[in-house]
């Protein structure tokens, strides 16, 4: 017997804005009881599971012990200029030359996220 993962938590500052900025990252709709202003704020994931985003009084001070790995459905280097538009901050750029490894950003609020390589990615160059 276990257990398993409702949602994940993320602890922000300002819930309804970090949540929008996600619900456009993830292509998901943010609840539709989530307005301005509100302590909490969720974002459906469609398989029963949720990004639920509370706001706490201390702000973030180190790296995060977790972080989401996403893989896009585009060209990896299509998606992290994307995200840079949307207001995302490149923390460690772990591209290769062959076309392996993968990019570090951080949301608004500084919380670390990784870019993978893509769907629609070429192989790797031997």
């Amino acid at each position: 017997m276990g257990a398993i993962i409702e949602n994940v938590v993320v602890d922000c500052a300002d819930a309804y804005a970090l949540g929008r900025w996600w619900s456009e990252v993830l292509a998901r709709p943010l609840s539709p009881e989530d307005r301005p202003g509100d302590p909490e704020t969720l974002i459906e994931l469609g398989d029963g599971r949720s990004l639920l985003f509370i706001e706490v009084p201390e702000p973030k001070t180190v790296k995060n012990r977790l972080h989401f790995c996403l893989r896009p459905d585009v060209p990896r280097d299509d998606e992290v200029r994307r995200l840079l538009d949307l207001g995302a901050t490149l923390v460690a750029d772990r591209r290769r030359p062959d076309g392996t490894g993968w990019a570090v950003l951080a949301d608004p609020e500084g919380n670390e996220f990784c870019v993978l390589r893509g769907a629609h990615d070429t192989p790797p160059r031997p």
